[in-house]
């Protein structure tokens, strides 16, 4: 199952990352090749985004199901293919260093599971790297942006 962890500390006290993070509107939309997202319920809603593995360039749809909201340091999550055969998991951990500084990880599995199963988990295994980085990245900089407005 490919999967990938990626750890970053940030300069921001824990609660103002589980106040973004605690919230699926604000995050679903940095997902790399987002398109749009629609929430079911607290714990459940369908994300649309764009992939590109190689030569092959699709539209997916996930259902993602939060597991659990572990206030203040851990929101955990399923994935399931809708419109491809896939499965996954990942979850975003916060550790508080000191009373301005946490580690903020991002892990994140996925497989497919489709006819083409073989040559697109091999690719997967290259994007996750960078798949995992950029959303974690891309929500530290979104509180940190968010933060600064205060």
């Amino acid at each position: 199952m490919p999967s990938e962890l990626y750890k970053v500390v940030v300069n921001l006290p824990i609660y103002s990352i589980w106040n973004f993070v605690s919230v699926m509107d604000n995050w679903a939309p940095l997902v790399p090749g987002y398109i749009e997202h629609e929430i079911i319920n607290e714990k459940e809603s369908i994300w649309m985004f764009k992939s590109d593995f190689g030569l092959i360039k699709k539209k997916i749809q996930l259902k993602v199901d939060i597991i659990s909201w572990t206030e203040p340091s851990k929101v955990t999550f399923n994935l399931t293919g809708i419109n491809e055969k896939a499965t996954g998991s990942g979850y975003f951990e916060v550790q508080k260093i000191d009373e301005k500084n946490t580690t903020m990880i991002g892990y994140l599995e996925i497989t497919s599971e489709g006819a083409m199963a073989k040559m697109v988990n091999s690719q997967l295994k290259k994007n996750l790297v960078d798949m995992t980085k950029e959303l974690t990245d891309a929500i530290v900089a979104k509180i940190e942006k968010l933060e600064k407005v205060k």
